[in-house]
């Protein structure tokens, strides 16, 4: 039986960002985007929520009215708290610290005697939201969200216990784990959530606590969901079509189904549940050949926040829900935990450096709750939402992204993403090691790597993108039209190294020195993208990109009009350079393209036109203008 994943990342706190991207992001995300989110919990009465639940329970005030806010709100609570832990873990904030103390004994306070915390039945238990039903659990596989609220609190507690040493929002959670755990599971009462999130919560409370129950549950949960015959039950949006172990498309909501499947490979890997790595290997198959935006977005339908069928990827209706992002992210990484491959990580770089970092604007006060590919002039980042699942979740991603870029397993090292960094390692047999990068990675292509290795040999794996391999993502969904560039090239001590690569990486392997220093090259010229024929919406279209980042035509670059009607000729010569006066320092993409226009003899002949792009997760920083990702070809 498998006791965890082979693979473990480097935590996030024992790596120390300093490059010139993704530094200065998490530090906005530390100092602006998490207090603006904390008062905008306060603002939207979120905190309130739990206040009016204890003050129910000690019964003054009488029992609220059917309460107005939505039953899910609790949860932007516990992840504001998760992602505020993460940043107490790299950065001590005693003021915050203190503050989210305050919260958490309100939150105790909100928890009823025997475990149960849903403040939206506990404030009206006569008269709860319409969405909870009249008894605990009624709607929990609709639209209840009472086990999603816990799953998020659960994953805060864990960040919050390790990030300060304290107990006290831990406790919470296993008395709430302990209820569950008396209510369902075999023999006793069987559901599954309507909205997934339980399981991953579950496997966080297991790996903290060690009490192996929490992760029989989250197991029991997954195992329940399929088509048993209950409302709601057998239908493609909340996964429920088929059992899990079944699946074989990514379909339904998107943050739903991704949630999920990260949940099921974590079950996976600490049970052995090789049914379960089957389901997904056939899931990611089919999600990255057939339901993958360009930029890394998922999520093509805003009727129901989901997917869409097979290579329906329209660009301005496209949904790409930011959360869905995040938990894209989350089945990436576990992805390449169960199977080391980099392709999992070639998308998890496409959805950081695009679709996930354009849910947040570059001051970190304003967001996106969708991220479509096309806009004509109406799209800006909102301060807030109604259901404000979006901004919490961006931001405990981003608080925690130091700890995607390196990885080990037994006595090799893997380097995933490229920031100037240091890390220190201890791997499986207890030896110590140092990782210094030096890189300007996005904007360049050169990695410098040094390392203060332990004694005896080690295995080096440095992911080669795919972009660098002529493969912008892991099928033939999207493929470069021009012609290839340079080859990537590796050098050790100054000294040329044949690349040659295996699932993505490159090895080395030798007992290193201290002053060895490995250099390796990615060209980054300016790439055109064009999609499979099967995409309707790209037919006719390519894509700007370089590295890892999608480029995007904002109106306000160009005269009114010109970024939604401009044609890009194949053979067009495009540059790229570094501004850093525009969009906080960016490498902009120029070249010429034209519009048509209509001549005196009323036909339409092209008038050339200057171009700027930039990268895609940048726009709308500038007020609302048009965008577009894909521009049609000339000819």
């Amino acid at each position: 039986m498998a006791s965890d994943y082979a693979i473990e990342f480097v935590p996030f706190n024992a790596v120390q960002l300093r490059d010139a991207f993704w530094a200065p992001r998490l530090a906005t995300n530390r100092a602006v985007t998490i207090p603006t989110i904390w008062q905008r919990c306060e603002e939207t009465a979120r905190i309130e929520h739990f206040e009016r639940a204890a003050a129910a329970l000690r019964g003054e005030a009488g029992r609220e009215k059917t309460p107005p806010w939505l039953p899910f709100d609790d949860s932007d609570v516990y992840k504001i708290i998760e992602a505020t832990s993460y940043a107490l873990s790299v950065s001590p904030a005693p003021k915050l610290a203190a503050y989210v103390d305050t919260i958490i004994a309100k939150i105790a306070a909100a928890q009823e005697p025997d475990g149960y915390l849903y403040t939206t039945r506990t404030s009206a238990p006569d008269a709860p939201h319409p969405w909870s039903g009249l008894e605990r659990w009624a709607e929990e596989s609709d639209v209840g969200h009472e086990l999603y609220d816990l799953g998020h609190l659960y994953e805060a507690a864990v960040a919050h216990q390790r990030a300060t040493g304290k107990n006290s929002l831990l406790q919470i959670a296993i008395r709430a784990a302990e209820l569950l755990l008396s209510t369902f599971g075999p023999g006793k009462r069987s559901i599954w959530p309507g909205h997934q999130g339980i399981e991953l919560g579950l496997v966080k409370l297991y790996r903290a606590t060690g009490e192996r129950r929490y992760l029989e549950l989250a197991h029991f949960f997954l195992e329940e969901r399929g088509p048993d015959g209950k409302p709601r039950s057998g239908v493609e949006y909340n996964q429920s079509h088929a059992r899990v172990a079944d699946q074989s498309e990514a379909v339904g909501h998107a943050v739903h189904a991704t949630y999920m499947y990260a949940g099921m490979a974590d079950v996976a890997a600490l049970t052995g549940t090789s049914d379960y790595i089957r389901a997904l290997d056939r899931i990611w198959e089919d999600l990255v050949a057939h339901k993958l935006y360009v930029t890394g977005g998922i999520g093509a339908r805003a009727a129901h926040e989901g997917f869409g069928p097979a290579d329906d990827l329209p660009n301005s209706t496209a949904f790409n829900e930011t959360c869905a992002a995040v938990g894209l992210v989350y089945f990436c990484e576990r992805m390449f935990r169960l199977h080391g491959h980099a392709g999992a990580l070639d998308v998890l770089e496409r959805v950081l450096y695009n679709s996930l970092l354009a849910g947040v604007s570059l001051d970190g006060k304003t967001f996106f709750y969708e991220n479509p590919l096309e806009c004509a002039g109406r799209c800006e980042r909102s301060p807030w939402f109604e259901c404000a699942c979006c901004p919490g979740n961006l931001a405990r991603l981003l608080a925690s992204l130091p700890g995607y870029l390196y990885a080990h397993r037994g006595g090799t090292v893997y380097v995933n993403l490229f920031a100037a960094s240091s890390a220190e390692l201890t791997l499986n047999d207890g030896r110590q090691l140092t990782l210094v990068q030096e890189t300007r990675y996005p904007w360049d292509g050169t990695v410098a790597l040094t390392l203060t290795p332990p004694e005896g040999a080690l295995t080096l794996k440095i992911r080669v993108p795919g972009w660098a391999r002529e493969q912008p993502v892991p099928s033939d969904l999207y493929r470069f039209c021009d012609e290839p560039g340079e080859e990537p090239t590796l050098s050790l001590n100054g000294e040329p190294v044949p690349i040659e690569l295996c699932d993505g990486y490159l090895t080395l392997e030798r007992s290193w020195r201290t002053d060895d220093r490995i250099e390796l090259t990615l060209p980054m010229p300016v790439r055109r993208v064009i999609a499979d024929g099967r995409v309707a919406a790209d037919r006719g279209c390519l894509a700007l990109a370089r590295g890892p980042l999608v480029y995007a035509l904002e109106g306000v670059d160009h005269s009114p009009g010109d970024a939604s009607n401009l044609l890009i000729a194949e053979d067009a010569r495009l540059h790229a350079i570094f501004r850093p006066e525009l969009l906080g320092g960016v490498v902009a993409i120029t070249g010429k393209a034209t519009r048509p226009q209509r001549a005196a003899t009323d036909e339409l002949r092209p008038k050339p036109i200057a171009f700027t792009a930039i990268p895609y997760y940048a726009w709308a920083n500038r007020g609302p203008s048009e965008m577009r990702v894909w521009i049609p070809r000339e000819g």
